[in-house]
């Protein structure tokens, strides 16, 4: 089978290839998927630039050559003591190596996919579309009639986050520049701020909660835009991400010491069945629908993820594989 892999770390355009790999078995609990599309997350550029090797992805070479996680496809054998899914059913989750033909995904990492969701847009939902739901739901314990504000509105995980929240009844305005604003008032968001004429910690409007895709302001102004008691969710950064991290992990865990008004780091979700399933209903409800800006081949991957290392996307880049 043909399978994306990577042997050293750097830009992906250049490190990463097509190669004839052996088409894999499931083991227990494991289920064999035939890919039909994936989905590409700023944590695969960062996995293939070197930043895992801080994280046991190997020193000096990558320990395992696969790359993407988030796939959706059909299932084309199950190993043993698996008993949600069978052959034949149409799948969507979380594996490593999904930029592939064929890859092995953990039965509780996959949920069944909406039957009126397209393969593409089902691969868009696992990482950055739990990630906004963790954010909201879990941690932001979004209730009907709150203000939210999402910046960094127009992106993977922020476009699930607009929808999301108003799927939760919240009043919610987004932060994006001039060329995303349409996109965003088109998937609900009640106010859009354009970052490129205005800053939207100077407005004099407060939120009970801010989910922050882009990881782009200081403390003070995260608590200069919060209600009494309101909180801040640091979900990504823009730039280095260690730094990022490191900045609000110490600046965010200070400022949230003094007052009432909260700033923390969040991170990725732990892709589970039961959130994808919980997801699934908001797409099929046509509450939630996945937002793609581009659609790559299995042959393109580099070019995928140098796109999405270098630019500001647009809501999902897919990879259809089938």
């Amino acid at each position: 089978m043909k399978a994306v892999v990577f042997e050293k770390y750097g830009a992906p355009a250049k490190v990463l290839h097509l190669a004839e790999v052996e088409k894999p078995v499931p083991g227990e609990g494991q289920v064999l998927l035939k890919v039909h599309a994936a989905s590409v997350n700023i944590s695969d550029y960062f996995v293939l630039t070197g930043f895992s090797r801080l994280f046991g992805g190997g020193l000096l070479r990558p320990k395992d050559p696969r790359v993407g996680g988030d796939v959706a496809g059909v299932v084309e054998a199950v190993g043993a003591n698996v008993s949600r899914f069978r052959e034949g059913d149409e799948v969507f989750g979380t594996c490593r190596g999904s930029f592939a033909e064929y890859a092995i995904a953990r039965e509780i990492r996959l949920g069944l996919k909406p039957a009126s969701t397209s393969f593409e847009e089902a691969a868009a939902i696992p990482v950055a579309g739990l990630t906004a739901l963790r954010c909201l739901r879990d941690k932001g314990h979004v209730q009907a009639g709150q203000d939210v504000l999402v910046n960094g509105a127009s992106g993977g995980v922020g476009t699930f986050a607009v929808q999301i929240a108003k799927a939760l009844g919240a009043r919610v305005t987004g932060v994006c520049s001039t060329r995303n604003v349409e996109q965003a008032l088109s998937i609900g968001a009640d106010h859009v701020v354009d970052y490129t004429k205005e800053d939207f910690t100077r407005q004099g409007r407060a939120y009970e909660l801010i989910a922050d895709i882009a990881g782009n302001r200081s403390v003070s102004d995260y608590k200069r835009t919060l209600k009494p008691g309101g909180t801040c969710l640091i979900v990504g950064f823009r730039g280095n991400p260690l730094l990022g991290l490191a900045r609000f992990a110490v600046f965010g865990k200070l400022g949230s010491m003094t007052g009432n008004k909260k700033i923390r780091f969040m991170g990725i979700a732990n892709v589970n069945s039961d959130d994808l399933g919980f997801m699934a209903r908001l797409v099929s409800e046509g509450r939630v629908k996945p937002v793609i800006e581009r659609n790559y081949e299995l042959s393109e991957v580099g070019q995928a993820l140098q796109y999405i290392g270098e630019k500001h996307s647009r809501g999902k880049v897919i990879i259809t594989v089938a």
